[in-house]
């Protein structure tokens, strides 16, 4: 079984917070990461049909893309109990949660910052990237 990979926009600065959130977080330790902006980012979304710029995190697990608020409440399920209350979101209709989750994504860069290139992982976090 391939490990639960994310895939994320590396030059977005709300992203890369969410990354770093994850690599701490992540209570198995098992989520990998790549960024839509390397070659094997781009080439393992490729194989979704996914080829444009990415304007949602991309979560594959068990061979299964989700995409928009779905794939946020699936990462939910890597987090220590503590942030587990996330998950009642389920409780909220999915075009209604993918609304909100698109109009965060819309306005990210002007909210949160670009980088002008996509991060590098540390020395420690280099295990975790595609």
């Amino acid at each position: 079984m391939n490990p639960p990979v994310v895939i994320f926009d590396g030059v977005c600065n709300l992203c890369n917070a969410t990354v770093d959130f994850l690599i701490r977080n992540d209570r198995t330790g098992t989520i990998l990461f790549g960024s839509f902006q390397e070659d094997a980012g781009r080439a393992l979304l490729s194989q979704y049909g996914v080829f444009a710029a990415p304007e949602t995190v991309y979560f594959i697990e068990n061979g299964i893309l989700y995409i928009e608020s779905t794939a946020i409440l699936r990462l939910t399920r890597y987090l220590p109990w503590t942030w587990r209350w996330l998950l009642l979101g389920r409780l909220i209709p999915r075009p209604l949660r993918d609304r909100f989750y698109r109009w965060v994504s819309r306005n990210r860069y002007r909210w949160f910052g670009k980088r002008s290139s996509c991060r590098l992982p540390s020395a420690e976090d280099m295990k975790r990237f595609i």
